[in-house]
C-alpha cells in the first residue's frame, strides 16, 4: 500500500508514555519519512526506535525511526518535546501545574542544547503552558507551541456531541486560556451545526475537569488523546492542512492556549468574541500563567534572564 507522506523527518524527545503513543500515531498515520528520536538514554532512545520499527514492517508505514541525538534534530522540519521527569504527582487539585518545578530543568537543557534550531517546537510536557514558554524564551526558536489547549477543545467538542447525539464535526467552540483548571469553556461562541443552541455548560466543565484523571486512575497516563493533538498540530504547523488550532502561543506580553489561523503553515491569533465571565476567566488564567512562570524563572537550575542577555 502506497502512502501520502506529509514531510521528511520530525524528531521526538522523550520515549516514555506519551512519546510512544507519539511514536506510534506517527507509524500509523504513515506522516513522515523519518522518525528522529532522542531520550534520556541512548538504550531508551534506541529500544523504542526498535519497537516503532517492528510496527513499520507489520503495516507498511512509510516511516522510518532512528535513534539519535539532539544534535540529530537539527534538519527536522519539527521536534515534538515529550520529556517528563521522574517525580510523584500526589495533588487532587491543579495538577498539571505540579510539575512545573521538576520538569524546568530538563526543558532548560533541551532549550540550550536546541538553542537556534529553525523549525517547529511543539511541547507536550506540562504544564504545557508555561514549558512552553520556558522554552522559547530559553532557546530563542521562534516556532514553537504547546498543544494542551487544543486536545481540550477536541474534548469540549466530543462531550458536546455526546450530549447532543450530534458528530463533532457539527460542534464549533473552544477551549482557551491554561491547559488545567483554568481552563476556559467559550460557552457564548459555541455552535452546533453553524447555530446556537442550549449548553449544559456546569456538565461540560465538570467532564473536562475529570476526564484526564479518569483516564490516568485507568491506564497510569494520558498518552493516546495528547499523541492526536500533536499529529493534528503538525499537520496545521507544517503546512499541510489549512484550518484553527488551539495552541499555546504569545498573546499581549504572555504566553496561554488561543486560536490559531494556520495558512501555508503561518498562525494567525483568531479569538472567538467572549461575554464577560469568560473574559475575566481569560484574563484570569493571562494572570496565573505570567505568575506561574515568573517563579520559575527563579530557580537556581535556570540561566538568568541576564545571563541569556549575555550570551
Amino acid at each position: 500500500m502506497t502512502r501520502a507522506v506529509a514531510v521528511d523527518a520530525v524528531g521526538l524527545v522523550g520515549a516514555g508514555a506519551v512519546g510512544q503513543a507519539v511514536a506510534t500515531t506517527l507509524c500509523t498515520s504513515g506522516f513522515c519519512h523519518r522518525l528522529v528520536i532522542a531520550s534520556r538514554t541512548a538504550e531508551q532512545a534506541a529500544a523504542l526506535a526498535a519497537d516503532i520499527d517492528d510496527m513499520r514492517q507489520a503495516t507498511a508505514s512509510p516511516l522510518h525511526p532512528h535513534p539519535g541525538r539532539l544534535a540529530d534534530l537539527s534538519d527536522c522540519q519539527a521536534v515534538v518535546i515529550a520529556v517528563r521527569a521522574s517525580f510523584t504527582n500526589a495533588r487532587r487539585t491543579d495538577v498539571r501545574m505540579a510539575g512545573a518545578v521538576a520538569n524546568a530543568p530538563a526543558i532548560g537543557h533541551l532549550a540550550a542544547a536546541l538553542r537556534g534550531y529553525r523549525g517547529t517546537v511543539l511541547v507536550v510536557t506540562n504544564p504545557v503552558d508555561v514549558m512552553a514558554r520556558l522554552f522559547a524564551e530559553l532557546s530563542g526558536c521562534e516556532r514553537v507551541f504547546g498543544i494542551g489547549s487544543n486536545l481540550d477543545s477536541a474534548r469540549y467538542r466530543a462531550a458536546l456531541a455526546r450530549h447532543l447525539h450530534v458528530p463533532s464535526a457539527a460542534v464549533g467552540g473552544h477551549v482557551i486560556g491554561e491547559h488545567g483548571d483554568a481552563a476556559v469553556v467559550c460557552a457564548s461562541s459555541t455552535t452546533v451545526n453553524d447555530q446556537r443552541v442550549p449548553l449544559p455548560l456546569q456538565q461540560l466543565r465538570d467532564e473536562l475537569a475529570i476526564r484526564a484523571g479518569r483516564i490516568s486512575a485507568g491506564i497510569g497516563r494520558t498518552r493516546s488523546g495528547p499523541a492526536g493533538a500533536v499529529l493534528s498540530a503538525l499537520c496545521r504547523t507544517l503546512a499541510v492542512d489549512d484550518g484553527i488550532e488551539e495552541l499555546s502561543a504569545p498573546y499581549r506580553g504572555g504566553w496561554l492556549g488561543i486560536p490559531l489561523r494556520f495558512a501555508q503553515g503561518r498562525p494567525i491569533a483568531c479569538l472567538p468574541s467572549l461575554d464577560a465571565a469568560e473574559q475575566r476567566q481569560f484574563t484570569a488564567a493571562d494572570t496565573k500563567l505570567r505568575t506561574a512562570y515568573r517563579a520559575l524563572r527563579s530557580l537556581p537550575e535556570l540561566p538568568s534572564p541576564d545571563s541569556e542577555r549575555a550570551s
